[in-house]
């Protein structure tokens, strides 16, 4: 039997704090999940450029550094999925994580199981979202309205060659919409989970942070639409190659 990818998954966990951080690796341990601690926003740094993480999970209170500025160094030069874990339960910074391409957010004091739940959703996402896709389309380069996207560098080119920097998040969603053209998809198709909180935008913000990437008028978006009610739809015809 092959191994389950989640299990093998590799977790980093950003926080000052030991006995926080001893409490989050067991909790993630309990459920078959194994974690590494980093105290430090530039240690974290350091050690996902030599080997990207699959997951991050980020405290926002560093002595080092803001995480918020973690985040944004991270997907810019190390992206992965992310997890924001904090005190902090100001609207403002959710609002801002989800922006600089966090996955997800959890204020503190958490309940270990939903910590668990949470992680082992955003990891399912991502491999689900790297497995999926039907094995009549190429593996390669993908080629619409003169841009160029490699999903398996998270590789975004204008169509006058410029390079458009992509999250993990920013990536993952495109590669989903750019193998689906022309249908309409369900925020829950997009976030890869069944059954999403009606009130939970944070596709709405990764879709709004993708539009401008592109390039693509949010009072008037010409290759991702809105459908009210259904969800979101990628106009755009896409070659493969």
């Amino acid at each position: 039997m092959s191994p389950n990818p989640i299990m093998s998954a590799q977790v980093l966990v950003l926080e000052d704090e030991p006995e926080v951080a001893r409490l989050i690796c067991a909790s993630l341990a309990d459920y078959g999940l194994q974690a590494e601690t980093v105290p430090t926003g530039r240690e974290l740094l350091k050690r996902a450029q030599r080997s990207a993480p699959d997951l991050c999970l980020i405290d926002l209170g560093l002595p080092d550094m803001d995480g918020l500025q973690v985040l944004k160094e991270l997907q810019e030069h190390a992206p992965c999925a992310v997890m924001i874990l904090t005190g902090r339960n100001d609207v403002s910074d959710r609002v801002l994580g989800l922006e600089l391409g966090a996955d997800d957010y959890l204020v503190k004091p958490f309940e270990p199981r939903e910590l668990v739940a949470r992680a082992r959703s955003i990891l399912r996402r991502y491999q689900r979202g790297a497995s999926d896709a039907p094995v009549t389309v190429s593996p390669g380069v993908a080629h619409f309205n003169g841009w160029t996207f490699d999903p398996g560098r998270h590789h975004l080119l204008t169509p006058a060659g410029e390079e458009v920097g992509l999250s993990a998040a920013e990536a993952a969603l495109l590669h989903t919409l750019l193998r689906r053209p022309n249908r309409i998809l369900t925020r829950e198709q997009l976030l890869g989970e069944r059954d999403v909180d009606p009130f939970d935008r944070s596709i709405d913000v990764r879709i709004s942070r993708l539009r401008r990437k592109l390039d693509d008028d949010p009072q008037n978006p010409r290759l991702i639409k809105t459908v009210y009610g259904a969800g979101y739809l990628f106009t755009a015809g896409v070659t493969w190659g």
